[in-house]
């Protein structure tokens, strides 16, 4: 597997990808792909998302402590795509022209308030799933990344309601009386061999 150390989360990233262009006030644009995953276009947030769901670039982390321990979040109560429910350590989506190694290092350290010690691409995967409870889909070409955290978290209380470092037996009796996030189990079983390199075999 590549490895590839943490970046902070703006470093290399120049000022329209910090910010960027192309959108309205309060808009965010997401980068559009094809079936392949290539750059086809651009498209705003929420449409991507609305039925029938446009393919979009998306990247999900899983991080770990020095005990192999993954960090979950439960995703904040005001969000408006799959608020309260369990997810991995951070997902989102990069700026159109980002490269999604950048992305999940800037957006962990922003939801989180600590960047990953360590961060490693984990393949890709590609999905449609819809969200019964919003009436979302995901259509998404997500790039998937394992590593470490070291530092203590800050959670961004808009973004994360709870933050929990779970086992893998832990995690599995959290899945079975909880709700997780539709994408979780797709993007964790797609990780799963990165996640091994870097947490054992016990996952």
């Amino acid at each position: 597997m590549p490895m590839s150390p943490a970046v902070s989360p703006t470093e290399a990233l120049s000022p329209e990808l910090v910010s960027p262009s192309g959108a309205a006030p309060g808009e965010i644009l997401l980068e559009l792909v094809d079936d392949d995953g290539v750059t086809i276009g651009t498209g705003e947030k929420l449409w991507a998302h609305q039925q029938p769901g446009r393919l979009h670039r998306a990247f999900s982390v899983f991080l770990f402590d020095r005990q192999g321990r993954l960090l979950l979040q439960r995703r904040a109560l005001g969000k408006y795509h799959s608020p309260g429910v369990w997810s991995n350590t951070c997902c989102g989506h990069p700026y159109p022209g980002e490269q999604p190694f950048l992305a999940a290092a800037r957006r962990t350290a922003e939801e989180l308030g600590a960047a990953p010690a360590l961060l490693c691409e984990a393949g890709t995967v590609r999905y449609d799933l819809p969200d019964e409870a919003s009436g979302l889909i995901e259509r998404e070409w997500n790039h998937l990344f394992v590593g470490l955290i070291t530092a203590e978290l800050e959670p961004d209380p808009d973004e994360i309601e709870d933050t929990r470092f779970v086992t893998a037996a832990e995690l599995r009796e959290l899945r079975a009386g909880k709700p997780f996030s539709v994408w979780f189990e797709t993007v964790f079983e797609a990780a799963l061999p990165g996640i091994r390199e870097i947490a054992g075999h016990d996952w």
